[in-house]
């Protein structure tokens, strides 16, 4: 039987039972396998992969979609493709049909410096950057003065509303897994009424601090703190670059500067929501 060429390879949903096979593909380009974090995205959203016919994947992505009913907006990250098959176009195909698939619907995307000419020519343009930061966090300094503490059920209705307001859609399908998918979920408050919120979830030998959702950077650096002291691991996380103020602080606390994104938009001219309040995403692959 002659091998079928790439192009002629269907491409297809993906569902939970190819996370170990997405981990592979992970592995294959030099990531980290990411088990738990491929296992939140392909329920939280939708996966796309090309199999190989010689067994694993060639290519995937998911697709994590945001809004009640009709999609206000979708975050496109995982966009990976095996070594054997790089720079064959596959990406770009992949990527042409989930553009396709989403009609309408606005794009953003974080995107290396290595794939950002791909997503240029399909339209996509930079709306902003994230700076990777990662490091043993190291207390000093004045102490934030602010109240945060383990978020409980009853909060969950008002971290939805304040996440909506800063994220500028639903994410309902995405918060309240986050008590299932991190170690950490924190409130900060004001008088009683919760005025930001973080989470931080395992990622290799790190926990990921995100989304970290706060009225101000003295808020954002107590929630950081907080989750800092009940963890023993390294932090990672993607700072929005205008929070100039929150990027310096951290470096002072041991973080250090790994890379840096460029946010990327299509369809739509700039993300919606408030970004003065939005420091951290969920995960840069899901916007």
């Amino acid at each position: 039987m002659p091998t079928p060429s790439l192009a002629s390879l269907p491409i297809r949903r993906l569902t939970l039972h190819d996370q170990a096979a997405c981990a592979d593909l992970s592995e294959d380009r030099g990531w980290p396998r990411e088990e738990h974090k491929w296992g939140f995205l392909l329920t939280a959203g939708k996966g796309y992969g090309i199999d190989d016919p010689a067994g694993g994947l060639v290519s995937a992505c998911v697709v994590t979609e945001y809004g009640p009913q009709v999609p206000a907006l979708a975050a496109i990250g995982m966009v990976l493709v095996a070594g054997r098959h790089a720079r064959q176009g596959v990406g770009r195909r992949l990527m042409r049909h989930v553009v396709s698939a989403m009609g309408t619907t606005p794009l953003t995307l974080h995107a290396t410096p290595n794939g950002r000419p791909l997503y240029e020519e399909l339209g996509f343009k930079v709306t902003g950057r994230a700076e990777m930061v990662c490091g043993r966090f190291t207390p000093g300094g004045p102490e934030p003065e602010v109240s945060t503490r383990a978020a409980t059920a009853e909060d969950l209705t008002a971290i939805l509303r304040l996440d909506e307001q800063v994220f500028g859609s639903d994410r309902t399908h995405i918060v309240t897994r986050l008590p299932a998918f991190a170690d950490q979920l924190r409130v900060a408050e004001d008088g009683g009424r919760i005025i930001g919120y973080a989470a931080a979830w395992p990622n290799m030998d790190t926990h990921v601090v995100g989304p970290l959702i706060a009225r101000d950077t003295s808020v954002a650096q107590a929630l950081i703190a907080s989750l800092a002291a009940q963890t023993d691991r390294p932090l990672r996380t993607d700072i929005d670059v205008r929070h100039e103020e929150l990027l310096a602080w951290v470096k002072e606390r041991g973080l250090q500067s790994v890379a840096f994104n460029a946010v990327m938009a299509y369809g739509i001219a700039e993300l919606p929501g408030d970004w003065s309040r939005r420091f951290a995403p969920v995960t840069v692959a899901a916007g």
